[in-house]
């Protein structure tokens, strides 16, 4: 219902999926319950798993020799530059302490693949466009969870006032043995169900199989504090480039997994807190447009120095604009390591989530329609 009436103006579903939640949630309507919010987290990751092991699928060797040098030169500009604008944005102009600056940085290089994915899905879009920002989007989440783990040591070491290398070093080493395990564990996963997939001869084995393979994927990513979204885009990713018959297990959780994404959108909007909207204040105006910048300016950079053509330059940083729950994630972590100012970190990136949840759809759908992928 909410889909058909938001489609008359012409927005992505996924906005009117948050839409609804908001209406739904505790602070409106309040017909969600609280342990229903409080449950959410889980199935979140489930869901994510789904949306990464659908990413993992475009990352092909194939493909990735078509586009793999264009993905990695964005995804790096993207990311840089949106680390140096929001950074110095927060520090120059909201006058914010600068380890609270870098932090606000960090978290900023974070997107939602979720989001991308799902826009791309309802529209059909095809094309170089489509392709490259679905590559991106799944590269830009590790460079975020590199860059913010580094990022909260040096904030850690700046709030003390005791600059330690080896402190640094340390961490930046645990963020990328992490980064390891998640790929070798999605690795495994995908030899194996290579492996039995030439016993799998009917539909539903191939669906019972492949769903509890997502499951068990997520779950032990999750028991071992690895990145449930890196270890299903690698199995997806390996898949694909080993199997015999791959695109059969994609195919077949495309048809059944649509619910379950329209479940996680209205869960979304449902944990939305919008009364922190009227507490947005100066930081997280600066946030926003800042972050819009770094974006716009990264993607340009990144795509000229690789090349290609015009409309990636033009219209990839608008469609890199959304950001979600990898953000918050990392804006809680934040909060833990450092009780004191982490609040302020937060309460900031939950109230610009919920800009960014509705108007990011919107800028990606506009972006596929000018590069002419839908």
């Amino acid at each position: 219902m909410a889909e058909k009436i938001i489609s008359y103006l012409k927005i992505p579903a996924i906005t009117s999926y948050i839409l609804l939640g908001i209406l739904l949630g505790p602070f409106a309507l309040n017909v969600t319950g609280e342990g229903l919010i409080a449950s959410s987290e889980l199935f979140s990751n489930i869901v994510l798993g789904f949306i990464a092991f659908h990413i993992g699928k475009n990352f092909s060797i194939e493909n990735f020799k078509r586009i793999g040098k264009v993905v990695l030169f964005v995804s790096i500009a993207v990311t840089v530059a949106t680390l140096i604008c929001v950074t110095l944005g927060i520090y120059y102009v909201a006058h914010q302490p600068f380890h609270i600056s870098l932090l606000f940085g960090a978290i900023s290089t974070a997107t939602a693949p979720a989001t991308t994915m799902m826009v791309i899905r309802q529209y059909r879009a095809r094309g170089l466009f489509t392709d490259v920002l679905l590559g991106t989007v799944a590269i830009d989440d590790a460079w975020g969870i590199i860059i913010f783990s580094v990022s909260l040591a040096i904030a850690q070491v700046l709030q003390i006032g005791q600059f330690s290398e080896w402190i640094i070093m340390a961490v930046t080493v645990k963020a990328a043995g992490k980064i390891f395990l998640s790929v070798i564990l999605g690795s495994i996963i995908a030899i194996i169900a290579s492996k039995i997939s030439i016993y799998l001869k009917r539909r539903e084995d191939v669906l019972t199989f492949i769903l509890g393979a997502i499951l068990i994927n997520t779950g032990v990513a999750l028991y071992f504090h690895l990145s449930p979204l890196l270890s299903n885009m690698f199995f997806g990713t390996v898949l694909v480039n080993i199997g015999k018959t791959p695109f059969r297990f994609f195919d077949t959780v495309n048809s059944v997994d649509w619910p379950l994404y329209v479940m996680f959108y209205v869960l979304a909007g449902a944990n939305l807190n919008i009364g922190l909207l009227s507490s947005l204040g100066l930081i997280g105006s600066v946030y926003i447009i800042s972050r819009i910048v770094g974006r716009i300016a990264g993607a340009y950079t990144g795509a000229i120095i690789a090349g290609t053509e015009q409309s990636i330059r033009k219209y990839m940083g608008l469609a890199l604009m959304a950001q979600a729950g990898v953000a918050i994630g990392l804006a809680i972590m934040a909060r833990t390591n450092l009780p004191k100012t982490g609040g302020t970190i937060l309460n900031t990136i939950i109230a610009t989530t919920v800009i960014y949840e509705i108007l990011g759809p919107i800028a990606t759908r506009y972006s596929l329609s000018k590069a002419g992928d839908i």
